[in-house]
């Protein structure tokens, strides 16, 4: 969602140490980590241009429960920078080619966070038979000017051109794409039926910047994710009110929870 992103920009922590390696795939140069052991393979896909830091506050408590994958896509992170726009299935297509690289065989449990989202959800569609469990956290979503519209037709039309241009002004991110095109993303039951989980943050904000922050319309967007969630027939909802863009930093403990609750329920 690339109204969100202007949370990212303040809150985006800082790039941790950590034991990366880099990989061949095709034609660029991924940066990776690979620890853990266990039944279940987790494979975290991080959200904007975080790269692979963007679970760092999470990874060595679920490496203790699962082997875990986690990556920088290609223009993130060391991984090869590039010029070109790539869209959802262009990552997803990446997602599985390194996944057939490092050797993994089985499904995967796919943790995503933010951008990610469309990557996984993208990826649930296109390759079923490699995926056991889906978790969507703080999910972008191609809803969310809509929400805006909504609410004032006349100040959300202005908001959104204001924020796109700021977007064309800093630089349009490898995710440009899919973040403004607003294509349809894959919905259930393209998705097939597998255990889902959607962490949303349905905090307020005490000055919001935007309609989108307003209380009413983040009340919308826990409803919207609640639903979509809920479509599942194995689909579970968690809203939170103490985390905003960032709930694997401010409530790791949750999000490693809830992760063990998703490999319990996909490995059943």
């Amino acid at each position: 969602m690339r109204v969100a992103l202007l949370i990212m920009i303040f809150t985006l922590p800082l790039s941790a140490l950590v034991n990366s390696e880099a990989i061949s795939v095709g034609e660029y140069h991924i940066e990776y980590e690979v620890k853990g052991s266990g039944e279940a393979t987790l494979f975290l896909e991080a959200g904007g241009s975080a790269g692979m830091q963007d679970w760092g506050s999470i990874y060595d408590d679920l490496v203790k429960y699962a082997r875990v994958i986690r990556y920088s896509r290609v223009g993130n992170g060391k991984s090869t920078a590039i010029k070109k726009h790539f869209s959802s299935e262009d990552y997803a297509q990446g997602a599985k080619a390194l996944l057939e690289v490092l050797g993994v065989k089985g499904k995967v449990t796919y943790i995503a966070h933010s951008y990610g989202a469309h990557v996984a959800r993208t990826f649930a569609a296109q390759y079923p038979e490699k995926i056991a469990a889906l978790m969507l956290i703080e999910p972008s979503s191609e809803h969310d000017v809509d929400i805006m519209r909504s609410l004032n037709l006349e100040l959300a039309e202005k908001q959104i051109a204001q924020v796109k241009l700021d977007d064309m002004k800093n630089g349009m991110s490898n995710q440009y794409l899919d973040f403004w095109s607003k294509r349809p993303l894959p919905d259930y039951p393209k998705i097939p039926d597998i255990p889902v989980t959607v962490n949303a943050s349905i905090k307020k904000y005490d000055n919001p910047p935007l309609l989108f922050f307003t209380d009413e319309a983040r009340d919308m967007w826990g409803e919207l994710h609640s639903n979509w969630a809920k479509a599942f027939p194995r689909g579970k909802a968690v809203l939170t009110e103490k985390s905003y863009h960032y709930p694997q930093n401010d409530e790791p403990e949750m999000i490693v929870k809830e992760v063990l609750a998703l490999i319990s329920r996909g490995y059943k």
